[in-house]
């Protein structure tokens, strides 16, 4: 982390993540797949603002906390819902946006997983679970 070129690859990879979750969820979108994201927590909002990812892309966003619930994603103004609107609303893939809690939200959201939703992971490398 003391070399230039440390920060210059983080970049690098950086870049590489906004340009192939872009495209990834651009493609979702055209062949008509719902796409919602999971956590509203500040490391996602920095994500989906990196990446312009907005209203265009995603229909809402799902958090449990409920001082966020009824609340915007700031920059990109998505609304956030409680967790049982995926339930509800059963779109077809999730973003993550708390990817360091992947294992337990996945967990919570077995039902939703089993009805064929589908998570996708953006870090610490891109994946569909």
């Amino acid at each position: 982390m003391d070399r230039e070129d440390f920060y210059r690859e983080f970049a690098r990879g950086v870049e590489n993540l906004k340009v192939s979750l872009n495209r990834l969820l651009k493609d979702l979108k055209e062949d008509g797949r719902r796409l919602a994201a999971c956590g509203a927590v500040a490391k996602g909002s920095t994500l989906l603002n990196y990446c312009g990812i907005g209203r265009e892309t995603l229909d809402f966003v799902v958090d449990r906390s409920t001082h966020k619930q009824g609340r915007l994603i700031r920059g990109v103004r998505l609304p956030i819902y409680p967790p049982a609107r995926l339930l509800e609303s059963r779109p077809d893939y999730v973003l993550l946006l708390a990817w360091n809690l992947a294992p337990e939200i996945l967990e919570q959201q077995g039902e939703y997983r089993r009805g064929g939703g589908q998570f996708i992971l953006p870090v610490p490398e891109l994946r569909i679970v």
